[in-house]
């Protein structure tokens, strides 16, 4: 993916004291999810960010220039355990999330346009419970995985009959697959 930096955010790479964010906004069945990575609440890209502070974490997050799949995950420690079992429920595995990078300045404020680090699919979700806190760690996958998953469609009479009851499309298929056509001077 390539990432597209404001003017703006480049200069703010450079500054003596860099202020690093993480924005992380998640689909589940019960609605979205946005947060980032400091106090409070903040106002970005016309929603409401609910600061989880120290508990949000982020894998790694790995780029190359292959065609290849990768995947980050998120982890929020420190939740109350009456929420695991919401957490488990609202997970649907395929739903969307995305992470962004962003700068903050002196005063707290958002430098223009955070960058957008990874965009992919809810995989698996994890519950860490030991006897000091709780965790809850989601994996997202690029939707280049996809790639890898075989298709179970043909181009058969019958294959075409699940998706489009009555049409006779393909109904000649398996009768001219074995035929033996002379093209062109014979």
């Amino acid at each position: 993916m390539t990432k597209t930096l404001t003017p703006e955010f480049a200069a703010a790479l450079g500054a003596r004291d860099l202020k690093p964010v993480i924005f992380y906004e998640g689909q589940f069945a019960s609605g979205t999810l946005r947060l980032w990575s400091g106090l409070g609440e903040i106002p970005w890209n016309g929603e409401t960010w609910s600061g989880a502070g120290y508990l949000l974490g982020l894998g790694a997050l790995e780029e190359s220039t292959e065609v290849a799949a990768s995947g980050v995950t998120i982890s929020l420690s420190g939740v109350d355990p009456a929420l695991v079992s919401a957490a488990i429920a609202d997970a649907r595995q395929g739903l969307p999330g995305k992470v962004w990078i962003g700068l903050l300045d002196e005063n707290g404020a958002i430098i223009a346009d955070p960058v957008q680090a990874f965009a992919g699919r809810l995989d698996v979700p994890e519950i860490t419970d030991d006897a000091t806190r709780c965790t809850i760690s989601i994996s997202y996958e690029s939707r280049l995985i996809d790639l890898t998953t075989p298709r179970n469609w043909r181009y058969t009479h019958e294959s075409q009959q699940v998706l489009y009851p009555g049409d006779k499309g393909l109904e000649y298929v398996a009768a001219i697959q074995d035929q033996e056509v002379t093209w062109g001077r014979g």
